[in-house]
């Protein structure tokens, strides 16, 4: 027998296999089929066989449920039900030299296939941080032999002194409720054939206010107390984890009383109108959980001297000016760029270019001239050379008539 447990589908056929382990020439086999219920002691037969001939209990109840599947002794169960839940036993004789008995027990369990999982959350209503608990029940419409297991945010939640499991852990109760209860739960069937989860359930759990804090956007901090300088608007952020969202106030101290000024998570306050040192509160109140916190701040003002006004304004004012010339620059270049781009030289375009004064310096020995350009003269003359060690001066008297004259005698 390969299988001591064999798992089976209600409705369906079940074959319990049988394999005969024999090395040897046989003369006979001879067995039978038994079966007990979980809670009977005593075994009820079922099918007797002898080589290739069966014997069916006389009882109607097993004689079409229970067959045997041949090439072998194979038992076969037809349209499995519950009441075929529970242990089968088989025992063979075999007549060889000797008579060699053995006998198996194999257990058969019946499914059902366990439907999509539904979850029922209560309360139905508000559910408050450290006043309310919390029951999540998971239920199939049909399957047999459920296991139930718990997810939480997509992790296993296991159990704790806050989360306990009952009725075979369909039932999660969670005393009293926290603000990390806060997420998607889903429940996870399974039995011996089949598997299925239910669809995410949320949790939302109020709670809060916690960690209030005042920052602004301007000014230095140290502990409770913001320094800004005179002039400056700054603009004060009250914030707290919560849910729902909280209620802010601020609320100025002075002489030992206090005055509301302002609701809403964000204060603007313009140093001008106020004394060089104020005293704040912000307060937060949420107003589901009732619970509220306060936090309290010192502003103090700072006035400039006016030698450091001063300086401040001249470096203001000279990075503008190296601002302006810095653009002018560049697009100065930019323009000169692209007039180059849009107008480029090709060579040698026009030979009224090459009128003027032109000198040369002869060096004794050598036979290299070196030739430098000056400025045209409006009335040139004519020099000859005095010394063919100093220089030669020639000057192009006249401009030549037409384009078809030569420029060069």
């Amino acid at each position: 027998v390969p299988n001591h447990i064999i798992h089976g589908i209600k409705g369906q056929s079940l074959v319990i296999p049988v394999e005969y382990d024999v090395r040897s020439k046989v003369d006979d086999i001879q067995g039978n089929w038994e079966f007990k219920k979980l809670n009977d002691n005593h075994y009820k037969h079922l099918v007797t066989f002898r080589n290739d001939l069966f014997i069916y209990d006389m009882c109607m109840e097993f004689k079409k449920k229970f067959k045997l599947h041949p090439p072998n002794a194979s038992l076969l169960i037809t349209d499995l039900d519950t009441m075929e839940e529970g242990e089968y036993k088989i025992t063979v004789n075999v007549q060889m030299k000797a008579m060699v008995t053995d006998e198996k027990m194999i257990q058969v369990t019946v499914n059902v296939p366990a439907s999509k999982p539904v979850i029922q959350i209560i309360p139905m209503s508000e559910i408050v941080e450290d006043l309310h608990n919390v029951t999540l029940r998971c239920s199939v419409e049909f399957g047999t032999n459920i296991e139930y297991q718990w997810l939480h945010d997509g992790r296993v939640l296991q159990g704790n002194h806050r989360h306990n499991f009952y009725e075979n852990n369909s039932v999660l109760y969670i005393s009293p409720v926290k603000k990390e209860d806060i997420g998607n739960y889903i429940c996870m069937v399974k039995n011996a054939i089949s598997q299925n989860q239910s669809d995410p359930t949320a949790v939302n759990v109020f709670y809060g206010p916690y960690n209030l804090t005042v920052n602004s956007d301007k000014g230095l901090k140290t502990d409770k107390v913001f320094t800004v300088h005179a002039g400056e608007p700054t603009l004060f952020h009250c914030s707290a984890d919560s849910n729902p969202p909280n209620t802010y106030v601020w609320i100025r101290k002075q002489n030992n009383e206090t005055e509301k000024i302002k609701t809403g998570p964000n204060f603007l306050v313009n140093s001008h109108d106020i004394a060089q040192k104020e005293e704040y509160m912000c307060h937060a109140y949420n107003n589901v959980t009732k619970k509220e916190e306060q936090a309290q701040f010192t502003l103090i003002i700072v006035f400039m001297d006016k030698e450091k006004m001063a300086q401040k304004e001249k470096l203001v004012s000279s990075l503008e000016v190296l601002t302006v010339i810095s653009v002018f620059i560049i697009l100065s270049m930019l323009v000169v760029f692209f007039w180059k781009t849009c107008h480029p030289r090709t060579g040698h375009e026009d030979a009224k270019e090459d009128f003027g004064i032109y000198e040369f310096i002869v060096i004794p020995g050598t036979s290299e001239t070196a030739q430098l350009s000056s400025k045209s003269l409006s009335e040139p003359d004519s020099v000859q050379a005095q010394d063919l060690h100093t220089a030669i001066y020639d000057v192009i008297r006249h401009l030549p008539e037409s384009s078809s004259q030569g420029l060069l005698k």
